[in-house]
């Protein structure tokens, strides 16, 4: 971000010049973590942005943010921090690590704002308590917690003096989205925590969202929860076309965006969707052309232009990325390229994921049925490295089969960001000479990695 402050500089040169105010489009943002542990990181709340923050050994810092953006977010490894900016704004942060909750404080412009909102948090979290007891309860009940949450933020934000209309304005609009958003989520959520596929919420459960509009920009680039309840709309009509043409979901979604008629709410979904997915995608070429054909935001391209590059790489039959003396389970190291001679089923995973856990069973079903065939099951957990021992003793104690690595730097592997890995459990596959065959191979619980290994007379 502190290139910022040099296009800041020559800004200010040409204002002077022309004897206009210079135009102010970013924050600064300091303050000082006490007893921080590990890297900290700033990161933007739509996940499209994310690098490391420069913290001096005393915990204090100062770094420009991008207003194109409104909402950040301070990672220490253990404690988000939200932030909130508009151009021209201060905002100055103070927190012990060690008791967040009780320490953290905000002061500079902008101060008051980014206080209600922590405010608004810790309230919203007393309310809600549990969130998966809150799908549990039944649609009355949980109608009536979030309207009691709405009413109570809307309450607490009348309570702060000095915030400004136009924020005001903005935040009650998106009070009324957190509940919604939270209706449109209701459903399959609900079917998660029952375990009960089959339900399905009453015809009138949803006839709040009835006549919204999808396309205030105001409120989009304000309100993440307005986002969620803009996404889940044009997924939902990307179904209906990926049903009708018979095409894959993120090739029917590109396509339902590109149809927006607001470019800049176009463009912004388009590229957090790009952003997020495009390392997902079964076929990269169609996916870039169809995203490039139809995003006119030139800074956005780059940024998915570089991805798409380094994408291309991980086709089939590309060499793979290598990962060098990984701690085996077994005891001593492990290395890619020691593997090679037989296929590689790589499992990307952590202690910590849910999704990774709930494949477990499957894998070592996989495994049983191929334990004699030219094919080695390798897991690579990027557990941070205080939970060495949580890894070793959950391989223990969950009898986890293959080959048991510990990855060298968690998020931040070589392995992990050559493989442009945005999210776990993440599996693929790789040849006998080192070659890529999938590098989003079908997970151990989908019936088309059977078919797979079957077409390759593993």
């Amino acid at each position: 971000m502190k290139k910022i402050l040099i296009a800041l500089s020559i800004t200010l040169c040409f204002a002077c010049n022309k004897k206009e105010e210079p135009t102010i489009d970013y924050a600064v943002i300091s303050g000082k973590i006490t007893n921080k542990n590990g890297v900290v990181t700033i990161n933007s709340f739509d996940r499209t942005f994310s690098e490391p923050l420069d913290v001096a050994a005393d915990g204090s810092f100062t770094d420009t943010l991008s207003t194109d953006k409104n909402s950040y977010v301070i990672f220490d490894g253990t404690n988000p921090v939200f932030i909130y900016v508009e151009p021209g704004y201060n905002v100055n942060v103070n927190y012990d690590a060690k008791d967040f909750e009780n320490t953290i404080t905000f002061s500079g412009e902008g101060a008051v704002v980014n206080s209600y909102l922590l405010a608004k948090n810790k309230n919203e979290k007393a309310l809600l308590g549990n969130r998966y007891d809150a799908y549990l309860l039944d649609e009355a009940d949980f109608k009536a917690k979030f309207q009691t949450i709405k009413k109570s933020s809307d309450s607490l934000l009348n309570t702060f003096e000095n915030i400004p209309d136009d924020f005001k304005a903005l935040e009650k609009r998106d009070l009324n989205y957190n509940y919604l958003a939270r209706l449109s989520e209701y459903e399959r959520y609900h079917q998660y925590v029952t375990k009960n596929q089959s339900f399905k919420a009453s015809d009138d459960f949803l006839k709040e969202l009835e006549g919204l509009d999808y396309l205030n920009e105001d409120d989009y680039f304000f309100s993440e929860n307005y986002k969620v309840l803009v996404t889940s709309h044009f997924r939902e009509e990307a179904d209906k076309l990926a049903k009708q043409d018979s095409i894959e979901i993120d090739i029917a979604f590109l396509k339902t965006l590109s149809d927006i008629p607001n470019e800049k709410l176009k463009n912004n979904l388009l590229f957090v969707f790009a952003n997020n997915s495009m390392s997902y995608t079964k076929d990269i070429d169609a996916f870039y052309t169809l995203y490039s054909e139809n995003s006119t935001n030139e800074k956005n391209n780059a940024i998915i232009k570089k991805r798409y590059d380094k994408l291309a790489g991980l086709s089939k039959g590309k060499p793979s990325p290598e990962f060098v003396d990984y701690r085996n389970h077994a005891g001593g190291t492990t290395s890619l390229e020691e593997l090679k001679g037989k296929y590689v089923y790589i499992d990307v995973w952590a202690t910590w994921c849910g999704p990774c856990i709930k494949e477990i069973p499957s894998l070592k079903k996989v495994e049983e049925d191929y334990h004699d065939k030219n094919i080695q099951f390798v897991s690579v957990s990027i557990d941070k490295e205080k939970d060495f021992e949580k890894w070793k003793n959950m391989v223990n104690e969950k009898e986890l089969g293959g080959i048991q690595l510990f990855a060298d730097n968690d998020w931040s592997s070589k392995f992990v960001k050559d493989y442009e890995i945005q999210g776990i459990p993440r599996f693929i596959l790789i040849d006998p000479e080192g070659n890529i065959v999938d590098a989003n191979a079908p997970r151990p619980s989908n019936p088309a990695l059977t078919d797979l290994f079957k077409a390759l007379n593993i």
